[in-house]
């Protein structure tokens, strides 16, 4: 691996460098010892600019997190909501190693807390109280975390062959005695493991309730 010229290592540098070996071997693989590596530099270079993987990874997630659009101000509140919601999830499948970067460690980061604001902005703009609008804010990003990590996962075991045929081997050897329903309804479960269509129909569902409340 070739060393970076002098005094070309920079925090960009490092962050972008840790992007590209979490998308290649995700979190769970993930060192300073290796980054350092792929630089060709010493491990001590890094924390110039890093205290801790920690640190790093707070970067890391900072960087993909200032990638999300702002929110549309000229929109009703539903369609602002919507807008976030798709926008976040469709960071987190380009870039997988978010959802772990962001179950991890969600509420760390200047750029998660920008998010955060605007759509807590959006809540109180359409006249929510402070607990509702926060309740629905933990509860919308609860949701678009847990289906779209899912989702990621899902689509990992169907480009692997072998992780594909256990999952299916599992689910043909159910007894329709002891299973009906999931038996009997295994094509459409099979049909909502991911997807724009599924991700909509669940937000669209808290949606509904939350309009419900809508301030009069």
């Amino acid at each position: 691996m070739a060393r970076t010229p002098r005094n070309t290592l920079s925090a960009d540098l490092i962050v972008r460098t840790a992007l590209e070996l979490m998308e290649a071997k995700g979190t769970d693989a993930f060192s300073l010892r290796g980054v350092a590596g792929e630089l060709g530099v010493g491990p001590m270079a890094l924390y110039t600019y890093f205290r801790n993987k920690d640190d790093l990874y707070d970067a890391v997630r900072d960087h993909l997190m200032a990638l999300l659009p702002a929110v549309p101000s000229d929109a009703p509140w539903p369609d602002q909501v919507r807008t976030v919601c798709r926008s976040l999830r469709l960071l987190m499948l380009q870039h997988p190693c978010l959802a772990q970067l962001l179950a991890g460690r969600p509420l760390s980061g200047h750029e998660t807390a920008r998010v955060a604001e605007g759509l807590l902005g959006v809540l109180r703009a359409a006249g929510f109280d402070a607990e509702t609008a926060a309740r629905t804010h933990t509860t919308l990003f609860t949701y678009v975390l847990g289906s779209t990590s899912w989702e990621i996962q899902m689509a990992a075991e169907r480009r692997d062959p072998e992780a594909w045929r256990r999952l299916r081997t599992s689910m043909e050897s159910l007894s329709a005695r002891d299973f009906p329903s999931v038996v009997e309804l295994a094509p459409e479960l099979a049909r909502t493991t991911g997807g724009d269509e599924q991700f909509d129909y669940g937000l669209n569902l808290l949606l509904a309730g939350l309009q419900v409340r809508t301030p009069s």
